[in-house]
């Protein structure tokens, strides 16, 4: 055979090769969350999926449904313990409704800072948290977050808990969420994260709780007066699997899979400190922003110890404390 014609055979013959569809994955997955595609822990969520599907060899797909797509973060858990989504990442204190332990991390002030957060979480604080989850049907993996909770409202500036009296404040549907606004005096109301915006524009709540990157996607500041820098809670999201599926998967995929998180967890933390520089600029042309005195965050905290002892027993007196220290190193 010429040279020409063995050249024509080859390129014919990888011509075919490329149009056959690629092979299936052995493992389909999907994973559901509430976030806008553009938000740091959707962009990590989608970094996960390529480092699973590029680790795996192409033995496990991922199929992302962001936005709210398939519900919202109570529908999303009760569908990863069906099985019917295998992956999400949900705020704990949405999860806490299924598991009362996971109440400890939206604790007020009980992790003040980027280090004591990273004891508490990623240290045998969290890992034991997250092992209680095998009890609803759900294999915890790691802790990932979208950083440290602001107030907004219309009424008046927040310089201590007492500013918040009577103030309709939008809370996740979390029981120490609720517990830790009625304490500070305000009517809290537990909303949909998708219902907030209208929520607030047209006053039926005065005004709520978020991250800086979450006030921005959801353009909340259009429709608030006032911004207190309080970072009373870390915004703990937990990364969860459907534990049927997770048993599903040989030790060198579920390997893969707890790189990936650990990889999407930390990306997730640096493009949300990247975010907060550019969004806080941003924001404070439409809104009053207002940093805690020491005074001011003292008063808070001291306001929130009812709250601690509220939860204490179901926590369990033991790993909160475990978490208190850890916390302060």
């Amino acid at each position: 055979m010429s040279f020409s014609r063995s050249f024509m055979f080859a390129a014919s013959a990888l011509a075919m090769l490329a149009s056959l569809p690629a092979a299936a994955a052995d493992y389909t997955f999907t994973f559901a969350h509430v976030l806008i595609e553009n938000t740091p822990n959707a962009r990590a969520a989608a970094l996960f999926k390529e480092e699973v599907e590029k680790n795996s060899d192409g033995r496990i797909e991922i199929q992302i449904r962001p936005a709210a797509q398939l519900g919202g973060d109570v529908e999303i858990i009760e569908q990863t313990q069906m099985g019917l989504v295998h992956f999400a990442i949900p705020p704990t204190a949405n999860l806490a409704n299924f598991n009362e332990k996971m109440y400890l991390f939206d604790l007020p002030f009980l992790m003040p800072d980027d280090a004591s957060m990273k004891r508490v979480l990623d240290g045998e604080v969290g890992a034991e948290l997250l092992q209680t989850l095998d009890a609803n049907n759900l294999h915890g993996i790691n802790i990932w977050g979208a950083g440290f909770r602001n107030m907004t409202n219309n009424v008046r500036p927040i310089n201590g808990p007492e500013d918040l009296k009577n103030i309709k404040m939008r809370t996740l549907q979390a029981p120490t969420v609720l517990s830790t606004y009625r304490a500070y005096g305000a009517n809290p109301t537990a909303m949909a994260y998708t219902e907030v915006y209208n929520g607030l524009q047209q006053g039926v709540v005065e005004g709520q709780e978020n991250p800086l990157a979450n006030i921005d996607s959801m353009r909340f500041y259009e429709v608030q007066k006032y911004m207190t820098r309080t970072g009373h809670t870390y915004h703990t999201y937990a990364a969860i699997m459907n534990k049927a599926a997770w048993d599903s998967l040989p030790e060198d995929l579920q390997k893969v899979i707890e790189d990936a998180m650990i990889v999407g967890r930390d990306a997730a933390r640096v493009y949300t400190a990247e975010d907060e520089i550019v969004i806080l600029d941003k924001i404070k042309d439409h809104m009053e922003i207002i940093d805690l005195t020491p005074e001011g965050r003292q008063s808070f905290i001291e306001a929130s110890q009812p709250i601690y002892e509220e939860f204490r027993s179901k926590i369990t007196p033991e790993l909160l404390d475990k978490a208190i220290a850890a916390a302060k190193g």
